[in-house]
């Protein structure tokens, strides 16, 4: 994961949902078609892209998918 479009092409490629680098700080309910499996299908992601554990707390407190990259970008 080396920068935000990674993850926006994951969450795209992966999950089909046709977000874009607009949609990284909206709220992940506002997302089109985000549901809370989605999010740890993310999880579960991350840390096998990034070979890195991502704690599921963390991202469940991240409000949007920009949060989300800046856990795993920290790291």
């Amino acid at each position: 994961m080396n920068n935000i479009r990674d993850l926006i092409g994951l969450v795209r490629d992966e999950l089909g949902l046709m977000i874009t680098l607009d949609d990284i700080e909206r709220e992940l309910d506002e997302l089109p078609g985000w549901d809370s499996m989605h999010l740890l299908w993310l999880v579960t992601q991350l840390e096998q892209r990034t070979g890195r554990s991502v704690t599921v707390i963390d991202v469940l407190e991240a409000p949007n998918l920009e949060s989300i990259y800046g856990l795993v970008a920290s790291h």
